[in-house]
């Protein structure tokens, strides 16, 4: 039986926001379990990653060009955003509250770290930046570099899509969050160690309107590994 908003013709879509990777085909059986459950799904292709940038981008480049995605629809919007896409989401959504129904975030970035493999990586990233171009050609140690940062990603990267990441990690929205207005649903495998674990309870602590649901044995990614338990909590937000 159609709901009320399906008989007016207002449908939910829910739009994902990869996180920092170059290929998305990992994220298929996710996306057709949510689609075999009657909701539509457009996963983006992030600029930087798997689309092509001509300059560094930095966040409000990518939530200008969410906006432009997320006007264009003509059914209620939810965004779910994962690791970076949580980030891009989050502050999406701080600066254009009212075009979003609701909010999904899995393991997000967007807290700002310190602690010392953090500032080695922004020494590292910094280090490339400044002098890798110009006084090395030697691929093996910019491997180097880039393998103590623990960051395979960075290596593939083109040289505009590295700045852009080194613009992304000193981003911290947790100021910010207390003023978010869209209802959140925080997701985040107990286990992670990319974005641990802490973050996700402090976002809790400081988002209004949200909700926590720790997804145990998982680590960065639940939707890979936990994708029924996922998407089960998914469909019970967005379809109360």
């Amino acid at each position: 039986m159609a709901s009320k908003t399906q008989k007016m013709g207002i449908m939910k879509k829910i739009i994902i926001l990869h996180g920092w990777a170059y290929e998305t085909e990992k994220w298929k059986d996710f996306v057709d379990a949510l689609k075999s459950n009657k909701v539509s799904v457009e996963l983006l292709k992030i600029p930087g990653l798997t689309e092509y940038i001509d300059r560094p981008w930095k966040l409000e480049d990518f939530v200008e060009w969410l906006h432009v995605k997320v006007t264009q629809q003509k059914d209620d919007v939810i965004l779910l955003g994962h690791s970076n896409g949580g980030r891009i989401a989050l502050s999406y959504c701080l600066r254009y509250p009212k075009t979003v129904k609701k909010l999904v975030i899995l393991d997000s970035a967007g807290v700002y770290h310190n602690e010392l493999p953090i500032r080695i990586k922004r020494a590292v990233f910094k280090t490339i930046a400044k002098i890798g171009r110009k006084f090395t050609k030697s691929e093996k140690l910019r491997l180097l570099l880039y393998k103590l940062t623990h960051e395979r990603d960075y290596a593939q990267a083109s040289e505009f899509s590295r700045d852009t990441m080194k613009n992304m990690i000193n981003v911290d929205l947790a100021s910010q969050l207390p003023t978010l207005k869209v209802s959140t649903l925080i997701m985040w495998g107990e286990c992670d160690v990319t974005t641990p674990y802490k973050d996700g309870e402090l976002m809790h602590s400081l988002i209004p309107n949200s909700q926590l649901l720790t997804i145990s044995g998982a680590r960065h990614s639940p939707q890979f590994t936990h994708t029924d338990e996922v998407c089960k909590a998914i469909l019970n937000f967005i379809n109360p």
